[in-house]
């Protein structure tokens, strides 16, 4: 769940025009921001595997395309409750770890995820928080709680993310619930605790969040932590935090599909993105935290050392992690239908 990603083709293969004619082609259907082009291009011009990356809005319209079958891809780039939904549905298969010669550079901690206990389905790749950004010119206080979002006093000021389970963790958790509640009434609660906050909205907002409360025409955004990281870089009054109420952790990670075109070309391209050293260049370049573990000895030190992008402990304690709400989703569906249609 998380940065703004917008809906967007990339070839790699258009990176390296001036290389050879390539053997192989790779499908990859995933997040934008994410995955950098200059990793999907070294990877080409050290297989010779042509790759083309498609990206998605949402793990909801990911899921909606394969669904309706024949996609053609070869992998995929689910979060972790969308894991447990295409494991579910038979979208993807079991892994062969001993075909991915880096498996054992996955931090220890993320080879037993509650979603997938021992990455049977799926590798995990980035992860990362949501929480809050605020700038601090236009507020008057350090700002703490997911209330903030709710506070008349900058009304107008505000966006929250326009993704139905990011909106409805700052929902549930600011009444005290949990954010993975299937409790009917506390999805109701929190339906109407967004209901009652539009009024003060400038908007929902997953796209360019962090440029609005970097200028200043946000106070305070809902945020996806590796989204607001290069605002933070550019301008020192924008601050990145977990709600005191817990906020969430998310897990992005890839899956081989069940009727992959090209397997083989999916594990090699598996075994390149768990390397140390590419882990790095795309923590590097898109602020985003890796569960490669030894990578983080490679990163320039204001990035390993950025409690935004690797929180501690105690705070990733705090924080819930979304999972599959099963049948409780059509209320959460329900109730994000009447969010967006109230005046």
């Amino acid at each position: 769940m998380k940065t703004p990603r917008l809906a967007l083709a990339v070839s790699a293969a258009a990176l390296l025009a001036a290389c050879p004619a390539l053997a192989e082609d790779l499908r990859i259907f995933g997040w934008a921001n994410e995955m950098p082009d200059e990793v999907l291009a070294d990877f080409e011009a050290e297989t010779g595997i042509a790759v083309t990356f498609d990206t998605f809005d949402s793990n909801e319209s990911m899921i909606a395309k394969l669904d309706a079958g024949g996609s053609g891809y070869d992998l995929v780039n689910p979060s972790q409750y969308a894991v447990q939904i295409l494991i579910n549905r038979g979208k993807i298969v079991e892994l062969d770890h001993a075909k991915i010669d880096t498996y054992d550079k996955i931090g220890a901690s993320f080879k037993e995820v509650s979603y997938d206990p021992g990455n049977k389905y799926s590798i995990p790749y980035v992860w990362g928080t949501t929480g809050l950004a605020y700038n601090k010119t236009c507020v008057d206080e350090p700002i703490t709680s997911w209330k903030s979002l709710f506070d008349e006093k900058y009304k107008g000021r505000v966006y929250m993310l326009d993704n139905m389970l990011a909106a409805y963790i700052a929902g549930l958790q600011v009444n005290g619930f949990d954010a993975n509640t299937t409790d009917p009434a506390e999805i109701e609660k929190a339906t109407e605790t967004l209901i009652a906050q539009k009024a003060m909205l400038a908007g929902y907002n997953s796209t360019n969040f962090a440029d609005l409360v970097s200028s200043g025409e946000a106070c305070i955004v809902e945020s996806w932590s590796s989204s607001v990281l290069q605002a933070i870089e550019t301008n020192p009054d924008v601050v990145y935090v977990l709600p005191e109420e817990g906020g969430t952790m998310w897990i992005d990670g890839y899956a081989i599909l069940a009727d992959a075109p090209n397997p083989e070309a999916a594990y090699k391209f598996l075994s390149y993105i768990l390397r140390p050293e590419v882990a790095a260049k795309t923590t590097t370049l898109t602020k985003t935290a890796t569960v490669v573990t030894e990578s983080k000895a490679l990163l320039p030190a204001e990035i390993a050392n950025n409690s935004a992008v690797f929180p501690d402990e105690a705070t990733i304690a705090k924080a819930d992690f979304i999972l599959d709400l099963g049948d409780a989703m059509k209320l959460y569906q329900d109730g994000w239908t009447k969010v967006k249609a109230a005046q």
